[in-house]
């Protein structure tokens, strides 16, 4: 059962006190003992903002309130801690991206930067393969670098979850251009989608 904002400030305090009183109290002077109640703090705090959006949503405010409180859209909120309930089951949907999408995709994203098509094209499932080959992924690829010159390098990989699918979108950095790579999951790991987007179309 999740719990509650209260304990879990409750908790966080605890943590965090333990970090402050630290210097005094620690007379081992093991500095990796506070690093752990760090990453303690840090975890706590993602479930305290957790909590505080489902009481926000309790209280009636709506995905764009919350979204402009965290700085974010209220699509980036929704599918952050949203429960969106599945129209054929009438269950809760399994909101966690695949745990391996983002260190697959930055293979994915190293493979097409090395010209490595045929190990891309062997992750597509079998719908994306009827449509695209791994000639047609070079083709692809060389348009964009046709476009904005050669690749350097990528951003941080960002994962999310819609329905049952896991969507990975990077940031790809050209020596002229910006794009985004937008990579699509199946839970069996396969590729049921590659967009390289400008970034305007990737929001």
């Amino acid at each position: 059962m999740p719990q509650s904002l209260t304990d879990l400030v409750a908790a966080l305090r605890h943590d965090l006190d333990a970090i402050l009183a630290a210097p005094v109290l620690d007379s081992t002077d093991e500095p990796l003992s506070t690093v752990r109640t760090a990453a303690n703090v840090q975890a706590r705090s993602g479930d305290v903002v957790a909590a505080a959006v489902q009481r926000a949503r309790r209280a009636g405010r709506t995905w764009q309130q919350i979204g402009d409180a965290l700085g974010i859209s209220r699509q980036a909120a929704f599918q952050r801690f949203g429960r969106p309930i599945d129209p054929r089951t009438g269950e809760a949907m399994n909101t966690t991206p695949l745990p391996e999408a983002v260190g697959i995709a930055e293979t994915v994203l190293d493979d097409l930067a090395h010209s490595r098509w045929d190990d891309v094209a062997a992750r597509f499932d079998a719908t994306v393969a009827e449509k695209l080959n791994a000639d047609g992924l070079a083709a692809a690829w060389a348009q964009v670098v046709g476009t904005v010159g050669t690749y350097e390098r990528h951003g941080d990989v960002e994962a999310s979850r819609a329905a049952d699918f896991t969507i990975t979108n990077t940031p790809l950095v050209f020596e002229a251009g910006d794009f985004v790579a937008r990579i699509t999951f199946r839970d069996d790991q396969t590729i049921a989608g590659l967009f390289i987007l400008p970034p305007e179309l990737a929001k």
